[in-house]
């Protein structure tokens, strides 16, 4: 069966669709047809008459196979505020965005599903949150650490929230957002010590990404299949 990933931050702006846009780009390289997708998007522009964000539009772009914008981002609003806030019309809807999910797995071997904001950003005013989202879709977890000051305790949290939550947490992506932050190795060398799951890769600062040259950053290899058991099974 088709498998993903879905893929996390430990708070907003930090790099998730950077991190998301290299790992399309690190599977496509290893032969596989990838997409990514963002249930839940705001800050969204009008775009020829519909709400489109900037972040899942690249996601489209990047993708294996193209397909029509509402399958990637199904919930999109206007305002750059919280989704439960944000969403007095069209709130979100898990049910929903588990059957887009499952006709996303039939047109590519994986796919890769960015969250918004961090783990407990609220969706609705039902109580649903980020959690709730990745735990509909019963994906391993990819967790981006913007590396920047506060990024320790912000990471040891969302880590521990994340295994708290049952859900498997595959690794971790260092994301280098601040080109000058101070003892950046020791900062990472302390993450991996405190973090289970495995470093997958170290983004370096670049102020226009080449995704191409950061896939090359990503090691998989032994980490996920050995580690965690979250191997993706594909139609090849």
């Amino acid at each position: 069966m088709e498998q993903g990933f879905f893929i996390t931050g430990t708070d907003t702006n930090i790099g998730k669709t950077r991190a998301t846009l290299t790992l399309m780009h690190y599977f496509q390289a290893q032969g596989k047809t990838v997409v990514g997708m963002k249930p839940v998007a705001s800050g969204c522009d009008f775009i020829e008459g519909k709400l489109c964000n900037q972040d899942a539009l690249l996601l489209q772009k990047n993708a294996s196979v193209q397909l029509e914008y509402e399958l990637i981002n199904p919930f999109a609003y206007q305002a750059a505020i919280s989704p439960h806030l944000a969403a007095e019309e069209n709130p979100v809807v898990l049910p929903k965005i588990v059957s887009v999910f499952d006709v996303l797995k039939q047109h590519a071997q994986i796919v890769l599903v960015e969250g918004v904001g961090g783990w407990y950003v609220p969706l609705n005013q039902q109580g649903d949150d980020v959690e709730s989202m990745a735990s509909c879709l019963g994906l391993p977890v990819i967790m981006v650490v913007g590396m920047r000051l506060g990024c320790l305790n912000h990471a040891r949290l969302t880590y521990q929230a994340i295994i708290n939550s049952g859900l498997r947490c595959a690794g971790w992506l260092a994301n280098c957002v601040d080109p000058v932050m101070q003892k950046l190795p020791e900062n990472i060398d302390w993450l991996e010590q405190g973090i289970i799951a495995p470093l997958l890769g170290v983004l370096p600062y670049m102020p226009t990404a080449d995704f191409k040259v950061l896939a090359k950053t990503i090691d998989f290899a032994g980490h996920i299949n050995h580690n965690n058991n979250a191997v993706f099974h594909t139609n090849s």
